[in-house]
């Protein structure tokens, strides 16, 4: 029985129709589709790269098409060179002829006598055998010797053997990359049949949403989902239709939809929370046959998620946030994309991985988390990517993701989780890097890669990478942790098992905008006293786990100024905060300050270290990242950063 469509709603409402189940949505939204190919194109072969074979490729010749000769040597009847050897050679009588490739023989290779022939040449009737030219020695022009006997077949592959005539060569549904091309070449296809490309129509809504290139205004975002679900359609065999940018007006909307109709699915970002300002869901809503199937889907990220069919054309308004858009686009549309284009279904690979931190999840929404995969001495472990449905640069960094049940609210860290690959298999990491995050970091991962090394790196705060380091999960960590009793840096948390690489020092500081009277000429006791005596001065926090929470904690002991409870997990992102306004005063390192234009007050040196497991520092590239560290050149560039090198 097919399921039940949803009621049809008042589009001015402003919540979300009845909210169902991934499987429901899907089910509601394919029902209503024939997921099947478009159509047929025929192309040449040159062009047929990457396109979807439409028909299985029966051969209409033999490959290869004759009797052909493997190397360089002479064509014999095998026979006559039974016995023959460096001391007794068998002697043969040379045809007047010799057979280059291309070129058709005009002698039969009888008993006693040989045709001179080369690699790829045609070999004449009556010889069953190529001895190689290594094996023989000519004398006087007309005699062969021979050194070496042969057997039936050698070094000849008969008319046939690759391809017969008649065989199935390839089959409809096979993506075409080089190596299909070449089989399509040797049977001597000039076009292929192929199915054709769907066209998808991509449409971003919102005033908030620039072009890449122009300027950004304050409190607007560049257009990154139409560039993600554009190439992630091409990926999938399709061909993507982009039709801008289309402010927050429902005329120039609705027209805009109009046009994406033409095309074969149309696909909108932004514009499905039925907020004050989004349209994208009042104008789908006018749609008829059936119209909008599902609209709120029990998913994290993607509950937004608005799905459409109309005369059978589907449409869908995915959510305006990178990850959510990304995840959405592949669990409902992907799958359309691909039976359209001709791509068979898709079949993820899963693994098992060890989770190295609890996470709690929303009870009655199905989660995907994004993980990041890396090998330690127990297996492989799943760090949380942890950057929220917002994040254009998550999916990215990713190797897959995990599922977690809509019942199920807390899963425990050491907890054995299955990731879905996002690729097809797990590239390892020639170095992984597990820590803190710092710009001079950057600089030295920068170079690894320059010099050839491929680099993971994870920022999940001090404390993290030290547990990391301890479980054998990376091998760098970066750190900077202060022991509270001696102010000193990272020394006392090494352990056996572990080294410490020296870095490089950097200073942490109260940073704040410039020409805020609260702080500027102020050493650091006034700067502080002047921060805390106002209620309205608000500070952005860092991290628990992270050595500036530590560096702040020191700072306040048990004071807690407004906005002591916002956390964010980098130096950038308290300079980022203080520049919007959204904060006034923060602590980060001077070289983040300078990059943001911000003021500093110098609170303390720390020192930036390097925690390697001791068990790795022989691997080449743990041994290519210590050099770099030391290296003279390197921390000349780190001192022109502002770093202590």
């Amino acid at each position: 029985m097919a399921p039940a469509e949803p009621p049809r709603h008042d589009p001015r409402q402003t919540q979300f129709l009845s909210v169902v189940t991934r499987d429901e949505a899907t089910a509601r939204f394919q029902q209503h589709l024939d997921l099947a190919p478009l159509g047929r194109d025929t192309v040449a072969l040159g062009s047929a790269l990457g396109r979807i074979l439409a028909d299985d490729i029966r051969s209409a010749v033999d490959v290869p098409g004759f009797d052909r000769a493997n190397v360089d040597g002479f064509a014999v009847q095998s026979a006559d060179t039974q016995g023959a050897m460096e001391e007794s050679a068998r002697g043969l009588a040379l045809n007047d002829e010799v057979l280059s490739p291309g070129v058709a023989p005009r002698e039969a290779v009888t008993e006693g006598r040989a045709t001179a022939i080369a690699t790829g040449g045609m070999v004449p009737r009556g010889a069953d055998a190529v001895v190689m030219v290594e094996h023989t020695d000519v004398r006087g022009g007309m005699e062969l010797e021979v050194t070496r006997a042969a057997v039936p077949g050698e070094n000849v592959s008969y008319a046939g053997t690759d391809i017969a005539k008649g065989e199935t060569v390839l089959r409809a549904g096979q993506l075409l990359t080089s190596r299909e091309i070449g089989v399509l070449a040797a049977v001597g296809l000039a076009e292929v049949p192929v199915y054709r490309k769907p066209r998808v129509a991509i449409l971003s809504t919102g005033n908030e949403i620039v072009a890449p290139g122009r300027p950004l205004r304050p409190g607007a975002v560049y257009d990154s989902n139409a560039a993600i679900i554009g190439a992630a359609v091409e990926e999938l065999g399709g061909e993507a239709i982009q039709l801008g940018i289309i402010a927050d007006n429902d005329v120039a909307l609705g027209a805009a939809l109009e046009r994406a109709l033409q095309y074969d699915v149309a696909v909108l970002s932004g514009g499905t929370s039925k907020g004050a300002g989004d349209l994208s869901y009042r104008v789908v809503s006018e749609l008829r046959d059936p119209g909008i199937v599902a609209h709120g889907v029990a998913l994290k990220p993607g509950k937004p998620i608005c799905l459409a069919v109309t005369s059978g054309k589907p449409v869908v308004i995915l959510p305006g946030f990178p990850t959510s858009a990304i995840f959405t686009f592949h669990e409902f549309v992907a799958p359309v994309i691909r039976a359209y284009a001709g791509v068979p279904r898709e079949r993820r690979q899963t693994v098992s991985a060890m989770l190295p931190m609890r996470v709690n999840s929303e009870r009655g929404r199905t989660e995907y988390l994004l993980v990041g995969l890396v090998r330690g001495a127990g297996g492989l472990a799943a760090y949380p990517m942890g950057k929220g449905s917002g994040s254009v640069t998550a999916f990215s960094g990713a190797d897959g993701f995990i599922t977690i049940d809509q019942h199920t609210e807390i899963v425990d860290a050491g907890s054995t989780v299955s990731v879905q690959l996002l690729g097809q298999r797990i590239e390892p990491a020639d170095l992984v890097i597990i820590g803190s995050h710092c710009v001079g970091l950057d600089l030295l991962v920068g170079k690894l890669l320059k010099n050839g090394f491929r680099a993971k790196t994870m920022f999940v705060g001090s404390m993290g990478g030290l547990a990391a380091a301890k479980r054998g999960e990376c091998d760098v960590a970066g750190i900077h942790l202060m022991d509270p009793a001696t102010r000193q840096y990272n020394r006392h948390l090494i352990t056996e098992g572990l080294t410490l690489v020296t870095g490089y020092g950097r200073m942490q500081g109260i940073v704040y905008r410039k020409g805020d009277a609260r702080f500027a000429g102020k050493g650091l006791e006034q700067a502080l006293a002047a921060a805390l005596a106002d209620p309205e001065c608000a500070i952005v926090n860092r991290n628990t786990g992270s050595g500036t929470r530590i560096v702040i904690d020191a700072l306040l002991g048990l004071r807690r100024p407004s906005g002591y409870a916002v956390q964010v997990k980098s130096h950038n992102a308290v300079a980022a905060a203080i520049h919007q306004g959204r904060a006034d005063w923060g602590v980060a390192i001077n070289t983040v300050a300078e990059q943001y234009g911000l003021g500093f007050i110098p609170v303390q040196p720390e020192r930036f270290d390097f925690v390697v497991p001791t068990a790795r520092l022989a691997r080449p590239a743990v041994r290519a990242f210590r050099d770099l560290v030391n290296d003279s050149g390197v921390r000349e560039e780190l001192r022109a950063l502002g770093f202590d090198a």
